[in-house]
């Protein structure tokens, strides 16, 4: 064989080979090989008593159970919302490690996974003295949410994330109970504001008074609506730091009180001033909270009388049915075969019901 045509061989095979041991390398890049051993494990246990959440730039929020309540001790000192830190918890416990995304965590990582203090969740668990997790989430994707863990090197990908269980606003940790009662027990109400003074009582049906005169054409389905309104009141938000002169709590423009039977409850409302649009502050007696409410228990704590009444069939319509009496001008006469529509009054006027 001539040797040229060896040679030929040799080098096309020597090609071949380079090639394609590249192509398997090029195939590698971009690959992860993730093993249960690179994964670190996220979860956090049930019997947690103290969770510390920065959520970038919404401050730090500080829960921490006493008893068996949780409270929130930063920023402020105030319960908690049970059913909230419960989710979290819950939530908690159903994170897994899925996937290594990088070996490494650099600064330039952090931002590329918004993993910085500008954009991430960062949350720590203890019990007792033992800190049982402390992670940090960041940007969700296709692979799962980006998340660092303290203690270990690189970026993960996390299943089983909320991000709306972690993310909450400061005051939605807080509870934002006011009042909670059975309306179907309320035996008495009674409502002071500009208006008047208001009472409600429950016998086989509401009766109400105004300025202790029977109300004119009183509908007792408002004194339901209005027990609608209070008998699950949570708070918009709160007013910390305010006093009942910036408030308007110190002269209210309603109170309100509910008798529940057999002395089984009874709540006093104050509603003061508008805090912004058409939500108020309101304080119940016995409390030196100071919330802020939204429209609708405002608008019937401000109510007027006409609130509590039924329609008026009567308001407005003329007495005789008709508008303005219109007659013929002197010496006219309808033409001849015309005769006036049903119902017209021949002598002038509009039919009964037309203005």
């Amino acid at each position: 064989m001539d040797k040229r045509i060896i040679l030929g061989v040799v080098i096309l095979g020597a090609i071949g080979a380079a090639v394609y041991y590249r192509t398997k390398a090029d195939d590698s890049v971009g690959k992860t090989t993730t093993s249960s051993a690179d994964l670190p494990d996220v979860k956090a246990p049930e019997d947690l008593d103290k969770i510390v959440i920065t959520n970038a730039d919404k401050g730090e929020v500080t829960l921490q159970k006493k008893g068996d309540k949780w409270e929130m001790v930063k920023p402020v000192a105030f319960p908690a919302n049970q059913g909230n830190v419960k989710a979290l918890i819950d939530n908690m416990k159903e994170l897994k490690a899925t996937e290594v995304i990088s070996s490494q965590l650099t600064d330039d990582q952090k931002k590329l996974y918004e993993l910085d203090a500008a954009k991430a969740v960062h949350v720590v668990a203890f019990k007792g003295a033992d800190k049982k997790a402390d992670i940090t989430f960041g940007k969700a994707g296709g692979r799962g949410q980006m998340t660092a863990v303290d203690g270990k090197p690189g970026v993960y990908a996390v299943s089983g994330y909320s991000s709306f269980l972690y993310a909450r606003e400061a005051k939605t940790w807080r509870d934002m109970e006011i009042l909670k009662f059975d309306d179907a027990n309320a035996t008495q109400v009674q409502l002071t504001n500009k208006a008047g003074a208001f009472s409600f009582t429950k016998g086989e049906k509401w009766g109400g008074t105004f300025k202790e005169k029977a109300i004119d054409r009183f509908d007792d389905t408002k004194v339901a609506d209005l027990l609608r309104a209070y008998k699950n009141l949570n708070a918009d938000d709160f007013a910390d730091g305010k006093t009942a002169a910036d408030t308007g709590l110190d002269q209210p423009e309603g109170t309100l009180t509910v008798t529940l039977k057999d002395n089984a409850g009874k709540y006093t409302l104050k509603v003061g001033k508008v805090a912004n649009g058409t939500s108020h502050y309101a304080q119940k007696e016995g409390s030196d909270t100071i919330y802020v409410i939204s429209s609708w228990p405002s608008e019937w704590a401000t109510a007027e009388v006409m609130k509590f009444q039924k329609p008026n069939a009567d308001a407005g319509a003329p007495k005789d049915g008709g508008g303005p009496h219109l007659e013929m001008p002197p010496g006219m006469q309808m033409p001849p075969g015309m005769q006036m529509p049903p119902g017209m009054d021949p002598h002038g006027g509009m039919p009964p019901g037309h203005p």
